[in-house]
């Protein structure tokens, strides 16, 4: 089922940490991902948190070679993705007991505060709720098949 789109609300994606840093860096599923978001086929949410989060995965040694290797920086990196986002303050919310990875709560406390569309994660720990708070959790393919078949 496709997402539903009109003139007035474009599809609201929450994607994690992981998410952003594979687009960024490689090509793949992930990186469709954000082109559709650069062509304004989805918009991307994120909180404070998440955005912080994403600066520090993206300062880590591991990930300096490619982030070199592709001639750019992991400020360079975060500037970018923070051009193509909307920022919401998180929702305060009580960890869900199912939850097994206490650190993806901001994800889903972005997500509820923006009334999001789709989480979009590889996280078996999100992908095993199936939704939160009637938000479905998706992985990035069953996303861009959504997004490709919107009016």
């Amino acid at each position: 089922m496709p997402f539903v789109r009109n003139a007035r609300h474009a599809v609201k994606l929450v994607a994690d940490t992981n998410t952003l840093i594979s687009g960024l860096l490689w090509r793949g599923a992930p990186a469709g991902l954000l082109e559709m978001v650069e062509q304004r086929r989805a918009d991307l949410v994120t909180s404070p948190d998440l955005l912080l989060e994403l600066r520090d995965v993206l300062s880590r040694q591991k990930l300096a070679a490619r982030i070199r290797q592709i001639g750019t920086s992991a400020p360079e990196l975060v500037a970018k993705i923070a051009r193509h986002v909307q920022i919401v303050k998180p929702a305060v919310i009580q960890q869900p007991s199912h939850l097994r990875d206490a650190d993806d709560l901001p994800v889903l406390a972005c997500a509820a505060a923006a009334k999001a569309d789709a989480i979009v994660t590889g996280d078996k720990d999100l992908l095993v709720l199936k939704s939160f708070r009637g938000i479905p959790i998706m992985t990035v393919r069953e996303v861009l098949g959504r997004l490709k078949t919107a009016p």
